[in-house]
């Protein structure tokens, strides 16, 4: 989740979940962001809040500075209606604020007791070992994981990113683990997200993408599994993830998935399945 999602509007509905519906606090992990602007409105479209947003009226309401992170988490809380946020993610690298105020803002907001946990998300390998390392050296407190992209379609996290969670001990949670959806399904089935979802043609224009789903949906056959729950199988099977990220838009899905949350892959599977991969640029990154 994040606060930018909806502009606050899933930050609102999970609170009001919780509430509702009396589920104990000490047994649910809430995990938000910090970084991109939320707009004063529901309906207001994301690409207004993601533009620049001073020209559209949001000054100091964007970014990693200290005065965004300490409003953003009190404006995170009171939507929730929580005491404390258990992971507060930075969903960006902020390139206009240095590092030194960032981190230390984060370890105060720690501190304030307003967050137990820091995490990153979505950055290039030397921009947070930079963060990192500015912060065990200097005695604050560190990241202790690393949402990214990640998955059958996209690998190139596997180059830099996951060696440095590895050497500092930190574990990924990665995001679209069944890329959008074209990992359930065979390539030539049609949906409406297939069809209205523009990060969907950054998967296809890679030129692995088609054989890599063939043999998902071959794999899941052989084994009598979906072919989500393959791709999540495979997720669970890489070094250092600990979480991925699944949507479903039903409980069946859910479960399907749940069902395979222990299973893992052997060697000749995740050979099979990884081999039509060819490298390509960079996604999901500022």
């Amino acid at each position: 989740m994040a606060q930018t999602y909806s502009n606050g509007l899933s930050e609102v509905i999970l609170g009001k979940a919780i509430k509702q519906l009396q589920l104990p606090r000490e047994e649910i992990v809430i995990l938000t962001k910090v970084y991109f602007t939320v707009a004063r409105e529901y309906e207001t479209s994301m690409s207004t809040s993601r533009g620049d947003p001073d020209q559209n009226g949001y000054v100091n309401q964007h970014g990693l500075s200290r005065k965004h992170i300490f409003d953003s988490v009190k404006a995170s809380l009171a939507r929730l209606g929580v005491d404390y946020i258990d992971v507060l993610q930075c969903h960006r690298f902020d390139y206009k604020t240095p590092i030194d105020e960032t981190m230390q803002a984060l370890h105060d907001v720690v501190k304030a007791g307003y967050v137990r946990y820091l995490g990153m998300s979505s950055c290039h390998a030397y921009q947070f070992h930079q963060m990192q390392n500015y912060a065990i050296t200097h005695n604050l407190t560190p990241f202790i994981s690393m949402q990214n992209h990640h998955n059958l379609l996209y690998r190139e996290e596997e180059r830099e990113m996951f060696p440095t969670l590895k050497l500092f001990g930190v574990g990924a949670i990665p995001w679209s683990p069944l890329a959008r959806g074209l990992l359930t399904r065979p390539k030539e089935e049609q949906t409406k997200r297939g069809a209205t979802d523009w990060f969907n043609n950054r998967y296809l224009e890679a030129l692995g993408t088609p054989e890599i789903i063939k043999r998902v949906e071959e794999l899941a056959n052989k084994k009598g599994l979906s072919m989500a729950q393959i791709a999540v199988m495979w997720s669970l099977s890489k070094e250092g993830v600990t979480a991925p990220i699944v949507g479903t838009t039903s409980m069946k899905n859910l479960e399907q998935l749940i069902d395979v949350a222990n299973m893992k892959l052997n060697q000749e599977e995740m050979k099979y399945l990884e081999e039509a991969y060819v490298a390509q640029a960079v996604l999901g990154h500022l």
